[in-house]
């Protein structure tokens, strides 16, 4: 079973492996360009939390918590899940997002927004909607995929 906890400079590597692979995939998350090893140790340290999911002593999966807008709207969190492609199916992704909901409102926030899934993520969407995400609507044709199509993207947000 995986335990989440905080990252440590020592995770920074398997972190940039495992966002890399998810950005190289191209289905998931906006991004383009994948991190050096400099670039990611800045980038996971900028996060307001940057967690690690282990499981038998090897970092499977990660998600960055920060506000998702600034000044009047910085009570509102973001948070990105990525679950190393071997690890995936073991249900790493529902402990990430239950971790990510307790910290962020240990952080202050208010609520916790998702600005952009993609409609064929659907492991997601069903996990967020069995954990009381609200959907607030979709956005058409609102994601790029790697292969050059357009996927719709859906937002939710949680109540802390």
């Amino acid at each position: 079973m995986a335990i989440i906890r905080e990252y440590q400079k020592k995770d920074v590597p398997a972190l940039t492996e495992i966002w890399n692979t998810i950005i190289e995939e191209g289905n998931t998350f906006p991004q383009t360009d994948l991190l050096t090893p400099e670039q990611a140790e800045e980038f996971f340290a900028q996060q307001s939390f940057t967690a690690v999911a282990e499981e038998d002593g090897e970092a499977v999966g990660l998600y960055i918590l920060h506000p998702n807008n600034v000044g009047r709207c910085g009570h509102i969190a973001n948070a990105g899940y990525m679950i190393q492609p071997s690890a995936r199916g073991k249900h790493i992704g529902e402990l990430l997002v239950k971790h990510s909901l307790e910290k962020s409102k240990a952080l202050g926030f208010q609520l916790l927004q998702f600005n952009a899934v993609v409609t064929s993520n659907v492991h997601a969407i069903h996990l967020y909607h069995r954990l009381g995400f609200v959907e607030i609507g979709t956005i058409p044709r609102g994601f790029l995929m790697k292969d050059g199509t357009y996927q719709d993207i859906v937002l939710f947000y949680h109540t802390l």
